[in-house]
C-alpha cells in the first residue's frame, strides 16, 4: 500500500475528532473571548471618531477658504461707489459659510466639543475674521461674541439659519445651535487687525484720507483690549499680539505721514510711500 497503514479509517477519524472536542476549538475561544470581545467595540469607536475628525478638517477647510473668498469681497468696498451691494453679496457668501457650520454642529450632535476642537478650530476663527470685518464696515464697531452666535442658530428640518431672536434666546425644539469659543473668538479678531491694515492702505491709495485715522483709534482700542489679557489669556492669544502690533504700528505710521507730510506726497503716491514704510517696519521688527 502507498498510504500509511490506517489512513482514512473511520476509526481513527472518530478518534481524531474526540480529540479535537477534548483540546477545544481556537477559532470559538477567540469569538468568545470578552477581552477581545471589548477590544472590538473599542477599534469600532475610534475608527467612528477618526472618521469624524477627519470630516469636521475637511469642512474646516470648506469654510477657511469661503470666509477667505468674503474677505477678499470686502476689501473692494475702498474702490466702489455702492458699498450696500458688496455688503449684501459678502452677507449671501456667509450665508452658505454657516450652512458649513451647520454641519459642524450635526457632526459634534451628542458629543464633547473640546475633543475635536483642534479639528475645525482654523475654519471658526476664519469665519469670525470675516464676519467681524462686515460688521466693521457696516457699523464702524466690533461685533460681540453674543451677536456672533446669535447668527449660527439653524433649524433641524430644513438647515435655515434661526433669524428669530426669540428663537435664540428659548433655544426653539428642533433648532441645532453651534457656539464660538471665547478663545476661537478673540483668535479672529486678533486676525482681523491685519485686514484693518490692508484696508487702511488701500484706503489712502484710492484718496479716502479720513478712514486711516478712524482706523487707528480702532486698532487702538482693540491693542489696549489684548494688553489688559497679557499672558493671562490663552497661549495662542499672547502669541497674535505681536501680530496686532505690528498692524497697529503701520497704521499709525500711515497716519503719522499722512499729518506731517500729506501735503508734500502727491495723492496717487502715497500708497507706494506707505508700503515701502510697512515693509521697513517688517524688516527692523525681524532684526529686533
Amino acid at each position: 500500500m502507498s498510504k500509511k497503514d490506517g489512513e482514512g479509517c473511520p476509526r481513527n477519524r472518530k478518534q481524531d475528532n474526540a480529540q479535537a472536542l477534548r483540546m477545544g476549538d481556537p477559532a470559538s475561544d477567540v469569538s468568545s473571548s470578552p477581552v477581545l470581545s471589548a477590544f472590538k467595540t473599542f477599534q469600532l469607536e475610534l475608527d467612528c471618531k477618526h472618521d469624524k475628525y477627519e470630516r469636521l478638517v475637511k469642512l474646516s477647510r470648506d469654510i477657511t477658504i469661503e470666509s477667505k473668498r468674503t474677505i477678499f469681497l470686502l476689501h473692494r468696498v475702498t474702490s466702489v461707489p455702492n458699498v450696500e451691494e458688496v455688503l449684501s453679496e459678502a452677507e449671501s457668501k456667509l450665508d452658505g459659510v454657516r450652512l458649513k457650520i451647520s454641519q459642524i454642529a450635526e457632526e459634534l450632535r451628542g458629543e464633547d466639543l473640546f475633543q475635536f476642537h483642534r479639528a475645525f478650530t482654523p475654519g471658526i476663527q476664519e469665519y469670525v475674521e470675516a464676519v467681524s470685518f462686515q460688521h466693521f464696515i457696516r457699523n464702524r464697531s466690533l461685533i460681540t461674541l453674543e451677536e456672533v452666535n446669535s447668527k449660527l442658530v439653524f433649524l433641524k428640518e430644513d438647515r435655515t439659519e434661526a433669524k428669530d431672536s426669540s428663537a435664540v434666546q428659548q433655544g426653539a425644539p428642533g433648532a441645532l445651535v453651534f457656539q464660538v469659543t471665547p478663545t476661537d473668538y478673540l483668535l479672529g479678531v486678533a486676525d482681523l487687525t491685519g485686514e484693518l491694515m490692508r484696508m487702511c492702505i488701500n484706503s489712502v491709495g484710492n484718496g479716502d484720507m479720513d478712514t486711516p485715522f478712524q482706523l487707528g483709534q480702532f486698532l487702538r482700542e482693540i491693542h489696549d483690549g489684548f494688553s489688559y489679557i497679557g499672558n493671562t489669556g490663552p497661549y495662542e492669544v499672547s502669541k497674535k499680539l505681536y501680530t496686532l502690533k505690528q498692524s497697529l504700528a503701520k497704521v499709525e505710521d500711515a497716519c503719522y505721514t499722512l499729518r506731517v507730510r500729506g501735503s508734500e506726497i502727491p495723492r496717487h503716491m502715497l500708497a507706494d510711500v506707505f508700503t515701502s514704510r510697512a515693509a521697513l517696519i517688517d524688516t527692523e521688527d525681524g532684526v529686533a
